[in-house]
């Protein structure tokens, strides 16, 4: 019988690996750094492989969770590569946050291999994939999401199937222009509330509470007020994400002009060396300039 794989152990990974694995799937594993996934291997249930085609030889559903187009493309089409020992039926969920464009190539092809790709990426941050209940939006083949839907609840709290190959990245798109737009708008209240002489944790209790309310306001106000950013998703990430965004407003024609500069604002962040800081670090751009 078939394992189901899992590519790729970084912050987000290593915990959804890790909830199949306690839901009693038999899951392996490879990772490009052994060390973590050897510590994987030590903490959870599953096998550790030596390369993504010894993934695919093993698996007839294959998770890749890893940083950029690049790499998801170098894991499928690279040497030692899933497509060197691809079983028949496979199923390949990309939970990489990539471009429309790739996910659109990448399922062509699977599907000249008789398999398929879900472009499926992830929102929900480290603390939604160390609970379990991260949101997916996939796109691709339906009836693939629909055979995948169970593997998918192991770490996620909400699914939904988005449209054609392409959809899931495009709705990710959507998700990190809003959030985005947020955490600036969250920096420049919390930079004025300090400004006007207000004591901002009374701020933010009392604005929690109504409609300016968000996750990001709930969840990362305190450690914007004290200066604390080495945690979270990273502003190069974020960086790389809004790229992706800017090009393809540009494919279809869309107005993104907030998110561009938004995207300035985080180079200037990784200008005072945040690249590997919190998103929510715009504050400290703010405070700096």
């Amino acid at each position: 019988m078939y394992k189901k794989g899992f590519i790729g152990l970084g912050v987000m990974g290593y915990p959804m690996a890790g909830h199949l694995s306690t839901n009693n799937f038999d899951v392996c594993v490879f990772n490009r750094t052994q060390e973590k996934a050897t510590k994987w291997s030590d903490k959870f249930s599953g096998t550790f492989c030596s390369s993504p085609s010894d993934v695919a030889s093993q698996s007839d559903i294959i998770m890749i969770c890893v940083g950029k187009d690049e790499d998801v493309r170098d894991v499928i089409c690279g040497d030692s590569g899933i497509l060197e020992s691809l079983n028949p039926g496979t199923i390949i969920i990309d939970h990489t946050t990539t471009s429309a464009t790739l996910a659109k190539e990448m399922n062509q092809i699977f599907k000249d291999r008789g398999c398929y790709f879900l472009d499926a990426p992830i929102s929900g941050g480290q603390a939604g994939a160390e609970a379990g209940k991260l949101s997916v939006m996939v796109g691709g083949d339906e009836e693939s999401f629909k055979k995948v839907q169970i593997i998918l609840n192991s770490y996620s709290k909400f699914t939904k199937h988005m449209g054609n190959s392409g959809s899931g990245q495009l709705t990710k798109m959507v998700n990190q222009i809003c959030i985005g737009g947020l955490l600036q708008a969250l920096a420049e209240g919390m930079n004025f509330s300090e400004k006007a002489g207000l004591q901002t944790e009374d701020v933010m209790e009392v604005i929690t509470k109504g409609a300016a309310q968000s996750w990001y306001m709930e969840n990362r106000w305190s450690t914007m007020l004290k200066d604390e950013y080495d945690h979270g998703f990273a502003v190069d990430w974020m960086r790389k994400d809004l790229d992706i965004i800017e090009d393809e407003a540009k494919r279809i024609g869309a107005n993104v002009e907030a998110t561009e500069l938004v995207n300035n604002f985080y180079k200037e962040v990784q200008d005072l060396d945040g690249g590997r800081w919190d998103a929510s670090s715009l504050l400290k751009r703010i405070k700096d300039l």
